[in-house]
């Protein structure tokens, strides 16, 4: 009776050791690794919004999901579709005459196993069309064409006056067309570049 209390007692004590084991090992293998992602590493990501630097102001957050995963080693650490947040850091509407339009962006935090992680990169920048070749095309057309009216109306003193009218023409022509801003549409895919290294928890 005694062997079989002593038996009971061991097989019962191994079982309580194995138990624990097991939970420690889960324990171990649910922990979390931190792997850092290096300077330099880029970030793909597709806008979940519009932007248009007519109508983004510096300061204003957008939002955006990553469109390609980052692997280290045999580890995926940010995972494709990860959420992510954005600055709008310069924002200028074009000019009509002058003044190209800019967009200018930034990375700034992003989510990976519910977790929230703050992000350093470098701006993706934008640049709207260089107005000056379009202008004098408008402004020249304009003017040449007023010209040949005028010495067809009345003569030299007629080429200069239609000169005249036609180049003003031109010119609001030009003025009324002239616009060029930057239009981002949603899923408008961007590359974003790491300016500091980033420690991430990855699961497993």
């Amino acid at each position: 009776m005694l062997v079989a209390k002593q038996r009971y007692l061991l097989i019962g004590g191994s079982l309580l050791l194995l138990a624990g084991l097991i939970t420690a090992t889960a324990l171990v293998s649910e922990r979390p690794d931190p792997v850092t992602v290096p300077e330099a590493t880029e970030l793909h990501v597709t806008l979940d919004q519009g932007l248009a630097s007519d109508q983004s102001r510096p300061g204003d957050h957008f939002e955006a999901t990553v469109s390609q995963p980052v692997t280290i080693g045999d580890k995926t650490v940010i995972p494709q579709g990860a959420h992510v947040d954005g600055l709008v850091v310069d924002a200028r509407p074009s000019g009509r005459l002058m003044g190209r339009a800019r967009l200018q962006l930034a990375l700034d935090s992003i989510d990976v196993n519910g977790k929230s992680y703050e992000l350093h990169t470098n701006t993706s920048q934008r640049a709207g069309g260089n107005h000056k070749k379009r202008n004098w095309a408008w402004i020249g057309g304009g003017g040449g064409g007023g010209a040949l009216i005028g010495a067809l109306a009345g003569g030299g003193e007629g080429a200069l006056i239609g000169g005249a009218v036609g180049a003003s023409a031109g010119t609001t022509a030009a003025y009324m067309t002239g616009k060029k801003d930057i239009h981002l549409g949603p899923e408008t895919p961007l590359t974003f570049r790491l300016v500091q290294p980033i420690t991430i928890d990855v699961k497993g």
